[in-house]
C-alpha cells in the first residue's frame, strides 16, 4: 500500500522550483511521448502562486520547447484553487491528506487528475483524458531542485 505524505499548507510546500519528468501515452494509439524541464512556483502579485513550466516536448520523433502557465490561488485550509493563466477555473488541490483527485471537464473530454506527495521534495500527477477523440494518460513526477 502507497503511502502519502499530509500537506498542510499546498502553496507552502509547492514555492520554489521542480525538476519535471512527464511520460504523455496515447492509450489508443500506443504512442508515447516525453516531456522534461522545470517548473517554479513563484509569488503571484495578484496572490497566491504563479505556476511556470518550461522545458521540451518529444511526441512523433519531434523535439519543440513547450510551456505552460498556471496560478494556483489561496484556499480554505491550506488548499488551493488552480486557475489557467487567463483565470478559467481549471480544479481544486487538497493535499492535507497527501492524495487528492481532481476532475476538469473540457468541452467533450474529462481529465481526471490524481495528485499524491511522497515526501518534502517529491510529488507526482497521473491525469487520464477521455473523449470522443482523446484516450490519453500523463504522468508527472516532480522533484524540488536545491
Amino acid at each position: 500500500m502507497e503511502e502519502f505524505w499530509p500537506v498542510p499548507d499546498v502553496l507552502a510546500f509547492l514555492r520554489g522550483t521542480w525538476r519535471v519528468e512527464r511520460v504523455v501515452r496515447d492509450l489508443a494509439s500506443g504512442e508515447t511521448g516525453t516531456f522534461a524541464g522545470t517548473t517554479a512556483f513563484l509569488p503571484d502579485p495578484a496572490g497566491g502562486l504563479r505556476h511556470e513550466e518550461a522545458g521540451t516536448f518529444t511526441w512523433r520523433g519531434e523535439t519543440r520547447p513547450a510551456e505552460r502557465t498556471l496560478r494556483f490561488l489561496p484556499g480554505p485550509g491550506g488548499t488551493a484553487d488552480v486557475r489557467f493563466a487567463d483565470g478559467r477555473p481549471f480544479h481544486h488541490l487538497d493535499l492535507t491528506a497527501g492524495r487528492h483527485l481532481a476532475d476538469h471537464p473540457c468541452s467533450a473530454d474529462l481529465y481526471r487528475g490524481e495528485f499524491t506527495v511522497r515526501d518534502a521534495d517529491h510529488w507526482r500527477t497521473v491525469w487520464r483524458v477521455r473523449g470522443p477523440a482523446k484516450d490519453l494518460e500523463l504522468t508527472t513526477g516532480y522533484a524540488r531542485r536545491g
